[in-house]
């Protein structure tokens, strides 16, 4: 019995395996093609960087980003995380019951807890 409904887990699986082979197979048949149709032109002003139309002044390394950029980038994500967390809880937060609510209720204080230490440090302002 046991062995009959792994089988059949295996099975439940197969339109995902023929999705994924099917997107993998398309994707490697597009870059093919392209890079058999594409033009291969490389010279040296190709080559160049290029900078919002100008050349590029200076060495890369030399243009360093300000700290409250990373920083702004980071709050960003983990507010992108909370969201990606939220979709799934509120699909299944019939069956979590109380438990699943109040552990969310613990999670989004966490965050504005967080948001608002990043708010009164003035992560959130942006000067030119």
């Amino acid at each position: 019995m046991g062995d009959r409904c792994s089988d059949m887990t295996a099975m439940e699986f197969l339109p995902v395996l023929f999705m994924v082979a099917g997107v993998v197979l398309v994707t490697g048949v597009t870059l093919f093609v392209s890079s058999l149709l594409r033009p291969s032109n490389p010279y040296p002003a190709k080559n160049m960087p290029y900078e919002c139309g100008m050349d590029a002044a200076g060495e890369a390394s030399a243009g360093r980003f300000r700290v409250p950029f990373f920083i702004l980038a980071i709050l960003l994500v983990v507010f992108d995380v909370e969201a990606m967390f939220l979709f799934p809880w509120a699909v299944v937060l019939k069956e979590i019951g109380l438990v699943g609510y109040i552990e969310m209720i613990v999670f989004m204080v966490l965050l504005l807890v967080g948001f608002a230490y990043a708010w009164l440090k003035g992560a959130l302002e942006w000067e030119a």
